[in-house]
């Protein structure tokens, strides 16, 4: 179905939806890469102009990707609740713009929608927004997820620890972690990328973790991110699994690409819960996503690496996860060329999974080849703190020697907790406390003390 729109003398025809998507979205140097980008200005505004008088049911009746081909097109018509969108069943894509920036759109109104709502009508919206949009509607979506920390909460920023080591060595990898837990970071998941992907290795790594978490009883998660296959490997050894990390995209040659399927994810899902470790609750998956990976792998069907990105937030969600997140500036100025569209991939992506009813977190980060540094991170992780994120990563000084890009550290969350006063996970909030490494009121303390047993335990 042709869509057109007329500036001045111009008229600009798009031939279906999914061209009218793509030009639409905010230049982008992968979507230019892949030749679907507008050419120019004033096409990219047409094309916002007319897909903001789309009907939202124009996506239930024209898919982008064949269900045929596609499994992650059919789970996506699988899980469309049409009770759910009734709501803005009547709206177009502007209308429900205007809806989700009125007062009346209220946590309990937006939240309520999300198994209505298609990612391609999320992602469609998204581009008619301009950043504070995206924070001020991200910000009305709270989504809780329990494992053996509450994650989510309204004021609350949870941070994924990750000790990352060039070489897999538990000396180094216990250094960091007991530097960043004296910072008050954890709470969302001390999580590992290990080096080699041997399983001894992976198991190795669990039992690290899960020993520190148990000596000292920290309210965390562990997560060595390994391949998924090698995950079932070790729970069928009877290693010490909290959550099952995955890699995932948003069309199915993608995930192919990252050699899985449903059918491999609900495995893995079916035999995580199955060893019921979480203690305030059960949601026991880690996803990770970025723009970009369906490009990358050829397999984006000629969609735009936004929407794309907001499909993988389908499958996401089909698990309950404790943690998604976006690895924002990753994959390179190919996809992402610098640092503002770092910064709009970040919201946008935030504010999509979070409408989807995923429980979102970005890895504010680029890597050295882009045009972006941390300054323009730093930008990055205040606005996604006012947008309510669920959590960020702390990187011993930002720099990740292991997958040689650079992230957010520590410090970075102390300041971004401080400046906005964003409290921890109430469990580990309380755990921090008790250990003496901050005061009542959530503050770090001065110094710890010189017997302080995770002191002890770095310096054996």
């Amino acid at each position: 179905m042709p869509y057109a729109q007329r500036i001045g003398a111009q008229r600009h025809l798009f031939a279906d939806l999914k061209t009218l998507l793509a030009c639409a979205s905010p230049m982008r140097s992968g979507d230019a890469l892949a030749g679907i980008a507008a050419e120019s200005e004033a096409q990219r505004m047409a094309a916002r102009l007319a897909l903001a008088d789309v009907p939202l049911t124009d996506f239930l009746q024209h898919a982008l990707i064949d269900s045929a081909d596609d499994e992650v097109s059919q789970l996506i018509v699988d899980q469309h609740d049409a009770r759910a969108f009734t709501p803005v069943s009547h709206l177009t894509v502007g209308g429900f713009r205007d809806w989700l920036l009125s007062d009346s759109a209220d946590q309990a109104s937006v939240s309520a929608l999300a198994w209505g709502l298609t990612p391609e009508m999320v992602a469609a919206v998204s581009k008619l927004m301009r950043n504070q949009d995206l924070i001020v509607a991200a910000r009305k979506c709270q989504v809780v997820t329990r494992f053996r920390s509450t994650i989510g909460l309204p004021g609350h920023l949870a941070v994924r620890l990750q000790p990352n080591h060039g070489t897999d060595d538990a000396r180094g990898i216990v250094a960091s972690i007991i530097d960043g837990l004296m910072y008050g970071c954890g709470d969302a998941v001390i999580g590992i990328n290990p080096v080699s992907d041997r399983l001894t290795t992976i198991i190795d790594l669990l039992k690290v973790i899960d020993e520190i978490r148990q000596r000292f009883e920290i309210p965390t998660q562990s997560c060595v991110l390994t391949h998924v296959t090698q995950t079932l490997r070790a729970i069928e050894q009877g290693a010490p699994v909290d959550l099952v990390f995955q890699s995932i995209g948003g069309t199915q040659k993608t995930n192919e690409g990252f050699g899985i399927s449903l059918a491999l994810l609900d495995e893995a899902h079916d035999a995580v819960k199955s060893l019921a470790r979480g203690t305030v609750g059960r949601n026991a998956m880690y996803f990770e996503t970025g723009q970009g990976s369906a490009l990358s792998a050829n397999a984006h069907h000629g969609v735009d690496q936004q929407t794309c990105e907001a499909r993988a937030y389908a499958v996401a969600r089909r698990y309950a996860p404790l943690l998604t997140n976006t690895v924002v500036g990753f994959i390179g100025p190919e996809y992402l060329y610098d640092g503002k569209q770092i910064v709009r991939a970040g919201l946008e992506d935030h504010f999509c999974g979070k409408l989807l009813g995923v429980p979102m977190g970005c890895d504010v980060c680029y890597t050295n080849h882009a045009e972006a540094d941390q300054d323009d991170m730093d930008g990055l992780l205040t606005l996604l703190g006012v947008a309510g994120v669920n959590f960020v990563m702390g990187v011993p000084g930002a720099d990740d020697i292991m997958l040689n890009y650079q992230s957010t550290s520590f410090h970075d969350a102390l300041y971004v907790r401080r400046v906005l006063g964003l409290k921890r996970a109430p469990e580990f909030e309380a755990w921090l406390a008790r250990m003496q490494i901050t005061d009542g009121a959530g503050q770090l303390l001065p110094r710890p003390r010189a017997d302080h047993p995770l002191l002890d335990l770095a310096r054996r």
